[in-house]
Order: structure tokens, then C-alpha cells, then sequence
């Protein structure tokens, strides 16, 4: 289990060009790198959708010591309803708390030095404003859950994650891998979690000989999975291997073969300029407006 790490979440934005404004100007992340597919994922990472996307990772440094985010972007696709099931990330950077002021970005400080942001989309962030750490400054990733203790059942005992922190009264608890990774928590909505249309992913990597015991493990626990233990090719990268679960929320959960995904995920220098000329060459919302027609709600 020590190997196993936190590695990013997916968050489906309809406005890649406010959305890239968020990420690098106000939280001031880098891409790190950015993909154009012509055709759906075999493993959904798009969502339900076989056109036109991409995929752009964004993070304060590589995903092999960091948490990043994964953004995907239908071009058909103009916005998605969210739902409680993704209660928001945090992180510690006084600088993106300056940044949100100087841009005029609203602000709303909901304890004493924690900021929450909204990205494009409707996406919570809690900003710490305190110095950014030296090492990886996002702390968590707050998920909603309608029965804590079943989840954490899953979490911990079928996922092997640690306990850190339990809060009976506030109904929450924090998991995690390893201390200084990016940590889980799960939070009790207080009835049934709904995952909207912009329902995200979080991804773990391990050992590539683990990810057929955690599939066997969760044929036996009879628990969902989502996408059997698949091979994904990217053309003249590494191909990787997933399985993709859900958990008793219907959370998903990407685990990947870690060896494959750290070639995989190398920090591309041109990661700015393909997204930058990408989004210059996406006419979509022209497209639909010459059509006289609203870019597709999801």
C-alpha cells in the first residue's frame, strides 16, 4: 500500500478559456501537458461523450511528487450541472488568495484564513492564505458521502487508506496514503449523493501487478466496477493500465499501473502553447452561435 499514490482528479469545465485563466492566473499552476482526442476514451476519462475533446493537466509541479488537476473539455459541450458530490479542494498559497483580489475574482473567507473560490463551472476551492509549502500545496480533496461509515469501511479496509482524522460531530473523516501526499476526505451530505452531470474522477497509482487483486478483491466483495482492468494506448507515449471502480457513492475511482504512468505523465515544456493554440483554433462556440444555437448543456 505504501506505493500507492494520489495522482489527480478530473474536472469536465465547458469554458476552457476562463477555466485556464483560474488555474494559472489566480491559483498560478502550470500546465502540464495538453492532449487533443478526436474520438471518446475507452475508459470514459471524457465522460459519456464519443466527439471531440482534450485533456489538459494543470498542477503546481509534476504529478509524480504533486496533485494535480485533470481538465476535460467536450467541444460540444457548453456547461454541466453539478451535484454534492464534489465538496471542494484545498490548498495553502497566500499568493492565490493576492491573485483572486488583484483579478476581482470573488472571495468569501469561511473561517479565518481560508478563502473559498469558485472556479468556472461552479467548483469550490478553499485557498489556506499562508505561504505555499515547499512541497505539494494542495492538502485534500473533499468528497460527499451519504453513510460515513460504509465508506470508510470501503476506503480503508477494501483500499487499504489510513484513517488520519475523524470528526463524529462535524461527520467527517480524512484518508490518505502517505503523509505527505494529497489526502481524501469524505464528508456526510446528509441524504443521497447526487454526482450532477459534472461528476469528476480521482486517480491512484500502484504497483501494475496490484491492479489485478484490487479488480479480483472487488469481484469478491462484490463491489461496482466501472471499467474492468483495460490497457489505454496514448500514440507515442506509454500504454497504460487502469481499472476503474466506484465506491458505495458511485465515487469513481481510477487505479493505474504507476511504472507506465510516470513516462506517461512527463511534464511536456509545450504543455502552455498546445493548449494556448488549441484554444485559439476552437471555433466551436462561433459554430453555434452563427447557428443561432446554445453550445449543449449537459
Amino acid at each position: 500500500m505504501a506505493a500507492r499514490r494520489a495522482l489527480h482528479f478530473v474536472f469536465k469545465v465547458g469554458d476552457r478559456g476562463r477555466t485556464a485563466r483560474f488555474y494559472r492566473d489566480l491559483l498560478g499552476m502550470s500546465v502540464l501537458r495538453h492532449e487533443e482526442f478526436e474520438e471518446g476514451c475507452k475508459a470514459s476519462c471524457n465522460g459519456p461523450y464519443d466527439g471531440k475533446w482534450s485533456k489538459t493537466m494543470v498542477g503546481y509541479g509534476p504529478e509524480d511528487n504533486h496533485f494535480v488537476a485533470e481538465l476535460t473539455y467536450n467541444y460540444g459541450i457548453g456547461e454541466y450541472r453539478l451535484g454534492n458530490d464534489f465538496l471542494g479542494l484545498t490548498l495553502v498559497s497566500s499568493q492565490a488568495v493576492s491573485n483572486a483580489k488583484k483579478m476581482g475574482w470573488p472571495l468569501k473567507e469561511v473561517t479565518t484564513g481560508i478563502f473559498e473560490a469558485e472556479a468556472p463551472g461552479g467548483y469550490k476551492f478553499y485557498l489556506e492564505d499562508k505561504e505555499q509549502l515547499k512541497q505539494d500545496p494542495v492538502l485534500k480533496v473533499t468528497l460527499g458521502v451519504s453513510d460515513l461509515q460504509k465508506s470508510v469501511n470501503y476506503w480503508s479496509d477494501l483500499l487499504g487508506m489510513k484513517i488520519y482524522e475523524k470528526d463524529e460531530e462535524k461527520q467527517r473523516v480524512l484518508l490518505g496514503y502517505a503523509d505527505n501526499q494529497c489526502k481524501l476526505e469524505l464528508k456526510t451530505v446528509g441524504g443521497a449523493v447526487d454526482h450532477g452531470t459534472a461528476f469528476g474522477r480521482i486517480a491512484f497509482s500502484c504497483a501494475k501487478e496490484e491492479l489485478p487483486n484490487i479488480e479480483a478483491l472487488m469481484k469478491k466483495e462484490n463491489q461496482k466496477i466501472l471499467t474492468p482492468l483495460v490497457s489505454l494506448d496514448t500514440p507515442g507515449k506509454a500504454t497504460v493500465q487502469v481499472i476503474i471502480l466506484a465506491d458505495p457513492d458511485g465515487h469513481e475511482i481510477c487505479f493505474v499501473g504507476d511504472e507506465a504512468f510516470r513516462d506517461l505523465s512527463k511534464v511536456d515544456p509545450n504543455g502552455d502553447k498546445l493548449l494556448d493554440d488549441a484554444m485559439a483554433a476552437d471555433n466551436s462556440d462561433e459554430w453555434f452561435a452563427a447557428q443561432k444555437m446554445n453550445k449543449a448543456s449537459a
